[in-house]
């Protein structure tokens, strides 16, 4: 299912290269339902990361968008219980329902991926109602890709951070350039916890790649910070000059 509908096929039409039953049913085939702009990104990701991914749409132009990215992909209408069967659903190692605009497809396909017992199902949410009735009819994580990613610049745009992610709804990791209070002391000479409220989980000297920090880590100019903290403490931090 994708922003656009068409007609709903009665059986799942495949596009791309075959593949056995066998290949299909590896638990770490993960199924992507809705090859949008957030389904195709996550969906060519995790192929890119190795995992063989079944991809699927409603909509045949999509489906043959992706014939050629993924390792399966076909035009079906998931909120049938049946048809997630005849495409081996019950057999995959985790399902992402990723349904753009249709909410009540959404919830139907959720529905019926809780039925058939596969699980994880990861579900994108469109507004909070969404997000409730899908954590109540069983999806195991539920996610808001637009608002997240604005949360996430968000933070980026203002003060000297560098990226945000949230771990917790307290709780963040943030990388950020090391404040001018820091430069030429070690992590236990900064008392950075102290004074800030923060953990220096890493350190990217300028010029090298991340590493470890320790106590005895001599904090450069221009060197970057990984740091973890709870979300207020965080976005402190990154004001520091």
């Amino acid at each position: 299912m994708a922003e656009t509908v068409p007609s709903h096929p009665t059986s799942p039409a495949f596009a791309g290269p075959p593949r056995s039953a066998e290949r299909l049913r590896r638990s770490d085939t993960v199924l992507v339902i809705g090859l949008g702009r957030f389904g195709s990104a996550l969906a060519t990701s995790l192929e890119d990361m190795g995992h063989d991914v079944l991809g699927v749409d409603l909509d045949p132009g999509l489906v043959a968008d992706h014939a050629n990215a993924l390792s399966q992909v076909m035009e079906a209408d998931t909120t049938r219980l049946d048809t997630l069967r005849q495409i081996g659903a019950e057999d995959v190692g985790a399902a992402v329902v990723a349904i753009g605009t249709d909410i009540e497809a959404s919830i139907l396909t959720t529905a019926a991926l809780v039925d058939l017992g596969v699980t994880p199902i990861w579900a994108k949410a469109l507004t909070e109602p969404h997000a409730r009735i899908l954590e109540r009819i069983g999806a195991s994580e539920v996610v808001f890709p637009e608002r997240d990613m604005g949360v996430r610049v968000a933070h980026q745009v203002t003060g000297r951070m560098i990226d945000w992610f949230q771990l917790d709804d307290g709780f963040a990791l943030v990388e950020t350039r090391a404040p001018t209070s820091m430069i030429g002391q070690t992590l236990q000479e900064s008392q950075a916890r102290r004074r800030f409220g923060v953990t220096v989980v890493s350190i990217k000297p300028v010029g090298s790649a991340f590493t470890y920090a320790t106590a005895d880590t001599v904090i450069g100019q221009g060197d970057v910070l990984l740091v973890a903290a709870d979300t207020k403490a965080a976005e402190e931090f990154t004001k520091q000059r």
